[in-house]
């Protein structure tokens, strides 16, 4: 069984966009809005970098990252798990055209192996 169950899935899904923290290998901390994050299967997500220069130095030098989505009614899910950067296979060349209706094209796109998922949903009142 995978990491994701359909809950995660559906908050995924519906809260835009991801923040994503990174830390360098000397620690400095960054955090990232991503619009592209998305579900790969039940054991890992990914993000397209555009505009991150930050974000993917860090990930190259320390892969552990922290991701949470919230809304305004106090859902949000978190994942702890370890980034690969990629710019080139299959993931990317799909980034790459789903981005180029837009004529925009990422500089790498992001795959997280998921070691951890927490949601929270409030208790309707």
């Amino acid at each position: 069984m995978g990491k994701l169950d359909e809950a995660a899935k559906t908050l995924i899904g519906e809260i835009r966009p991801a923040l994503i923290a990174t830390a360098s290998k000397a620690g400095m901390p960054n955090v990232s809005a991503k619009g592209s994050f998305r579900i790969l299967d039940d054991d890992h997500v990914a993000f397209n970098d555009m505009m991150s220069p930050r974000t993917t130095e860090n990930l190259k030098e320390n892969p552990q990252v922290s991701i949470i989505g919230l809304d305004s009614n106090r859902r949000s899910y978190r994942i702890w798990g370890t980034a690969e950067v990629l710019d080139s296979g299959p993931l990317y060349d799909e980034a790459a055209e789903a981005m180029a209706a837009r004529n925009m094209k990422p500089k790498h796109v992001i795959r997280v192996t998921i070691d951890e998922v927490a949601i929270s949903v409030p208790a309707a009142k």
